[in-house]
């Protein structure tokens, strides 16, 4: 429809018949575990830099030495209290997993005054292929 220039500000989609689908992406391991703690780490890790690096006096380069210790040193932070927090809790969660809500029914909803516009942009588009049944 709105391929057809139909305002899409006009069109609501209501899902009737609701239910939660969690579909596993992998298996999740130490490897996976320390490089997001090494990740989230050197993210705080910059920010702390920055912060103490811009409220400091003295040239770019005490600044740019700030970030780079603050990443480097967050990474590690991050990466240690990551591996630790799964060993602690390993049998609990060793999956990666992705939760979506799923409709049973969807129904596409229009202003009266706007059905005939949107039949017409529903007739001229092509038939989409059908979704995979979950």
């Amino acid at each position: 429809m709105i391929e057809h220039d139909f305002p899409a500000r006009l069109v609501s989609i209501i899902g009737t018949d609701l239910k939660s689908v969690e579909s596993i992406k992998g298996k999740l391991g130490y490897g996976r575990v320390a490089l997001s703690g090494a990740l989230t780490g050197s993210w705080l890790g910059m920010f702390f830099g920055l912060v103490f690096g811009a409220t400091g006096t003295g040239a770019e380069a005490v600044l740019l030495t700030n970030v780079t210790a603050g990443v480097v040193i967050g990474a590690g932070i991050g990466m240690l209290l990551n591996v630790i927090r799964f060993s602690v809790t390993k049998n609990r969660r060793g999956f990666i997993s992705g939760q979506m809500v799923v409709a049973k029914k969807y129904e596409v909803v229009v202003p009266k005054e706007q059905l005939q516009l949107a039949k017409k942009a529903v007739a001229a588009a092509k038939p989409a292929k059908p979704a995979k049944k979950i």
